[in-house]
């Protein structure tokens, strides 16, 4: 490796720590701020277990920040490095040394792929085993937390309902239990009830997977039978620690790709299966549209006069930022009906399909 690549390098990563920590830290002051009232519920526990709280909190949901800031992060970093390059005439001097600036270039992109690979890591690997956690409250009681679970689907398509589910004991409490099945075709699409499972309570059995039924009843639809004695109930890949990611709206972001694979083969409902095959896709583009919004800052903070740096930063800022917005709406569109259909490969195929042709135009009529 050069000296030239060594000192690159050098900028590019201590303008990222830089970028991480300024972005990361907002992120989390904004949020702060705006729900400090929230961790002081618990104030009758004092102020060391409130602040603790606030640091596994925070320490936590870090992994979710940098998921959502991982392009922003690197376009930053980026503009740090190359501003105290400019700043400095260091670009005139390497020009002078007859060394193309796109020369310049390639050691930023080759480490922002590696970077990149952190944001997978994070996403594939770190995320869904924190997923319940992640989801919990903020005025929550470690170990203690209780959640309402209204109409939550199991792996069979059966409908759970419960006041309250202790995540200590892993008890539902009072649960109702709808079960369902798929019509034949044509309707497969449809449900079909079959009865009813009423309990005093449901605690999972970790030794059986299955959940233990105080008082269990089962009442089968449009049968003169009474109520029928069930010890237990089996509800696929329902557990314990499924209940507190399910109930988030945007659950299926915490979950990996293999877990999106299985949940997809259920095949539940069509809106289900358009925001899974639209978490499945931008899975693939996320790590893709970040290296592009680089793309697009790069040729454009690369220019040797130092007063013209700030427009350059700010050309930048609004190229990287028309990406983004658009791929935030691309995400809002993928799972709606747009020309009578639902269309999530091409609404997360969209942004690279607009953006990296402009960048490859951006490096072609680059000024080296």
């Amino acid at each position: 490796m050069k000296i030239l690549d060594k000192y690159v390098i050098k900028n590019f990563l201590i303008g990222y720590a830089v970028a991480f920590a300024v972005l990361i830290g907002l992120r989390v002051i904004i949020d702060l701020f705006v729900n400090l009232d929230e961790f002081t519920e618990q104030s009758s526990r004092g102020a060391w277990a409130i602040i603790e709280n606030m640091l596994i909190y925070y320490g936590l949901n870090s992994t979710l920040y940098f998921r959502d800031f991982a392009g922003v992060i690197t376009v930053v970093a980026a503009s740090f490095s190359f501003g105290r390059m400019v700043r400095s005439s260091e670009l005139v001097a390497v020009m002078a040394s007859g060394v193309s600036l796109k020369r310049l270039i390639g050691p930023i992109v080759l480490l922002a792929v590696v970077l990149t690979g952190l944001l997978v890591i994070d996403q594939e690997f770190i995320i869904p085993p924190l997923a319940p956690k992640l989801v919990r409250d903020r005025d929550a009681v470690r170990g203690r937390e209780s959640y309402d679970v209204w109409f939550m689907s199991d792996g069979s398509g059966s409908l759970v309902c419960s006041r309250r589910f202790d995540v200590e004991t892993s008890t539902l409490h009072s649960p109702t239990i709808i079960t369902r099945q798929p019509k034949p075709e044509p309707h497969q699409w449809e449900w079909e009830v079959t009865g009813l499972i009423r309990a005093d309570s449901a605690t999972y059995n970790r030794e059986t997977d299955l959940w233990d039924l105080k008082n269990g009843r089962f009442i089968e639809k449009n049968s003169r039978k009474g109520p029928q004695a069930i010890p237990s109930y089996d509800a696929g890949d329902l557990t314990p620690q499924e209940i507190p990611v399910r109930r988030t709206a945007e659950y299926k972001t915490m979950l990996s790709s293999g877990q999106l694979a299985s949940l997809a083969a259920q095949e539940t409902k069509i809106k289900d299966m358009a925001q899974l095959w639209s978490q499945k896709h931008f899975r693939i583009t996320d790590p893709l549209i970040n290296l592009v919004m680089l793309m697009l800052s790069l040729p454009i903070l690369v220019c040797r006069d130092p007063n013209s740096m700030k427009s350059a930063v700010t050309i930048s800022f609004a190229a990287t930022g028309a990406c983004f917005i658009t791929t935030f709406v691309c995400k809002i569109l993928a799972t709606e009906v747009v020309f009578d259909r639902v269309m999530p490969e091409l609404w997360a195929w969209l942004p690279i399909f607009i953006f990296l042709p402009i960048a490859f135009i951006e490096f072609d009529s680059m000024k080296t």
